[in-house]
């Protein structure tokens, strides 16, 4: 039977989506099969954009949309007993195929009574998932009657501690006349300041509680609390990008980035005003409102934006549908400042109302807000107790998330320094600010810091806690081409040849390293991987006993990761190269928890077969069970008596590593970068890497078609590498 967990909230506009993806994202982590139900959609004319953005995240079971749907609020008003049996049949099917479903919650998108948290009470009990009540920490107006300033609606004020308390008695109390069983409760858009006063006092008023029949044993008075938490408000998830705003008015893109759309906007100004009294009012993140036939107070306000001396705005709504003159257009036009402008028929009250009525809503296109609600669930939700409470084991199965999840767990740990040279690409603004959200790693990036800076204000994404640096910075070149030109001069290599050449981005990058000011380095998403390690030989070297530097990557399979090298640096290596690389892909693999049994891969097994090919893997294996006799090694071996246990018993009945390799050594480049590519493509196989070895500090490359995700995942284990003494 799956293990479900039914998260719903006693009001709307608690974020609740923000724990349902917390909780989704701690269960994907431990549980192999992850499937998600809405048992009342919120709207039947458009799609549910916070079950999408569930649905797509990844590791969920592959559901359709429609099967992950009981039904709509129609048919709960015409008949509540049919649609509960409904959502019971429905959810039974999405039960069947998962080790663990997530089921949210209505919305409160249609009446907001109290009858709405009874009737989800009612399928909590049906389904037989316990509860996980969110509560709102803020009391807010609902709906059309929630009108807007810069940080929070009128009326949205934080909830005291008291407060929260009464509520969570009130709500249990409706949960237990449901015969609901309730797991915890989560506190969202809590007050910063009395988070430990919230726990402690919502925590006691439901011991104290009157009605104990649905409650579990632990919250029963005398023995373990009920589990409580409470998560801090954040402006940034509850403000609408500007792509909601161009929705809300109606609006269409006149001008600008379209990835610009994305940022939040965190206020609103209505720019009705003369421009001197307008700039005073302009805040950071701010949409503005300029009447269409204002066009000075426009040209104004993009000036502003483009100065140093004033905030930097998300966007711009030209309201009135007004037509700009001709060369205002082509001046605006040819300013190409990227910055968002729409334009929209309302007038400038409509518009206003419009924009202040909007709510930022947790979709999949807000990487900002995906972050942000992760590292907030991640930092103030006890994922070990959570997880505990609804009883999912640990698996011995092995699946890329987990493994993912697993770097990036084991890096925030340790918390080291990276340096990412090429700050001018939009993949390594996105990576560093999932980097800095997640906590995983201090990151120091490469660029003209005004630049780099207004580049990720304009994506929506915060860096502010990376430090940016120049590579063509006075006081490092100078210090960095000093040391360079010494330690190159047995080369003939002049003070002015090392000035030019380490304001190279690899090579800065690789100075910062070698010197202490990093403790690692990634690069290639925009470099060739000459260009990126060439510099790590000059100057970083290989470590003692290591004669060649060799990658490896990582291969998450579907239940297992193996080591595959080298795949990407040594064309045609020697027997004795080939026992190097061996010997230090098994190191590696001890580095990220993979027991090594190393295969020396060949296209005969054991000594059936001869050849020059075979002889040089002969001698290797040789080498290595010399050099590392502990080591569980085999060669030569083909692929398939490495991986299948039938295929062993026939070949190598009595080989400890055959039908169980982990450890995979190709002969040659060819063969291993080859195959790596197929297994990736045709298995579904997570690559990891290439990840460097052999070096005294780690320096890592990206493939120049890493995404976001291979880059988080490269700074991971870069970091790893670096607390565990460097590349093995």
């Amino acid at each position: 039977m799956a293990h479900s967990i039914y998260i719903c909230s006693a009001e709307g506009n608690t974020g609740k989506s923000t724990v349902a993806l917390g909780t989704l994202d701690t269960l994907i982590h431990r549980a192999t099969r992850v499937g998600v139900f809405r048992p009342v959609a919120r709207s039947t004319a458009e799609r549910d954009y916070v079950l999408e953005l569930l649905l797509g995240h990844d590791g969920v079971v592959d559901l359709a949309y429609e099967d992950a749907i009981g039904v709509g609020y129609d048919d709960v008003h015409a008949d509540p007993d049919g649609a509960l049996a409904t959502i019971v049949q429905r959810f039974k099917a999405v039960e069947a195929r998962c080790d663990t479903v997530v089921i949210l919650g209505s919305d409160y998108t249609d009446v907001a009574s109290p009858t709405e948290l009874a009737f989800n009470a009612r399928i909590a009990a049906n389904l037989g998932a316990p509860v996980l009540l969110v509560l709102g920490g803020r009391a807010g107006l609902q709906g059309a009657d929630r009108i807007g300033h810069a940080d929070h609606a009128v009326g949205d004020e934080a909830r005291t501690a008291p407060e929260l308390a009464q509520l969570a008695e009130l709500a249990v109390e409706e949960l237990e006349r449901e015969h609901a069983s309730l797991l915890g409760i989560v506190v969202n858009r809590a007050d910063p300041a009395e988070l430990d006063a919230i726990v402690a006092e919502v925590r006691t008023a439901v011991q104290r509680g009157p009605g104990r029949h649905g409650r579990p044993a632990a919250s029963v008075v005398g023995e373990a609390p009920t589990a409580v938490w409470a998560i801090p408000e954040d402006r940034y998830l509850v403000a609408p990008s500007m792509r909601t705003v161009m929705e809300a008015v109606g609006g269409e893109l006149y001008v600008g980035d379209p990835d610009l759309l994305d940022r939040e906007a965190l206020g609103v100004v209505i720019a009705a005003m003369s421009m001197e009294n307008v700039l005073n009012w302009l805040t950071e993140g701010a949409v503005v409102i300029v009447p269409g036939d204002r066009s000075e107070v426009l040209l104004g306000v993009l000036t502003a934006h483009s100065s140093q001396a004033f905030p930097s705005i998300s966007g711009i709504v030209l309201n009135g549908g007004f037509p700009l003159p001709e060369q205002v257009e082509r001046l605006v036009q040819g300013l190409k400042a990227g910055l968002p402008i729409i334009r929209t028929p309302m007038s400038s009250y409509e518009t206003a109302l419009a924009i202040t009525r909007t709510r930022g809503r947790l979709a999949a296109e807000s990487q900002r807000k995906r972050d942000t609600a992760l590292a907030l669930f991640e930092k103030h939700i006890d994922a070990e107790a959570l997880l505990e409470l609804l009883d999912v084991a640990r698996t011995d199965v092995v699946t890329p998330l987990m493994f993912e999840y697993g770097l990036l767990e084991r890096a925030r740990r340790v918390k080291k320094h990276i340096v990412l040279p090429e700050g001018y690409d939009d993949r390594i603004l996105r990576a560093a600010a999932t980097l800095l959200a997640r906590e995983v790693a201090e990151l120091t990036i490469l660029g003209e810091e005004i630049e780099i800076r207004s580049r990720a204000i304009g994506l929506g994404l915060d860096i502010s806690r990376a430090t940016v640096l120049s590579n063509h910075d006075f006081v490092y070149v100078t210090r960095f081409a000093e040391e360079y030109q010494r330690r190159r001069a047995h080369k003939g290599v002049t003070l002015e040849q090392a000035r030019e050449r380490v304001q190279d981005v690899s090579y800065f990058g690789t100075m910062m390293v070698e010197l202490g000011m990093a403790d690692g380095m990634v690069s290639g998403a925009a470099h060739t991987t000459a260009h990126t390690i060439r510099p790590s030989f000059e100057i970083v070297k290989t470590r003692p006993n290591v004669d060649i530097v060799s990658s490896v990557f990582l291969m998450a399979l579907a239940d297992r990761v193996l080591v595959y090298g080298d795949c990407a640096i040594v064309p045609d290596p020697t027997a004795a190269q080939l026992a190097d690389i061996a010997i230090s892909s098994a190191r590696t693999a001890e580095q990220f928890g993979i027991e090594p049994r190393v295969a020396m891969l060949s296209y005969s097994t054991g000594g059936s077969g001869e050849g020059a090919d075979v002889d040089k893997v002969r001698k290797a294996t040789e080498l290595v069970r010399l050099r590392e006799p502990a080591l569980a090694v085999e060669g030569p071996i083909q692929y398939d008596a490495a991986v299948d246990a039938a295929v062993a018993r026939t070949k190598l009945p009595e080989s400890e590593v055959a039908g169980r390799a982990t450890v995979f050594v190709f002969p040659d480049l060819n063969t291993g970068n080859n195959t790596y590519k197929a297994v990736q493509r045709s298995a579904g196989a997570v690559a990891i890497g290439p990840v460097l070895q052999g070096l005294n500090k780690p320096v890592n490359d990206l493939s120049r078609g890493a995404t976001v995700q291979d880059i988080v995942n490269t700074v991971a284990i870069t970091a790893i590498q670096a607390a565990e003494g460097g590349v093995r």
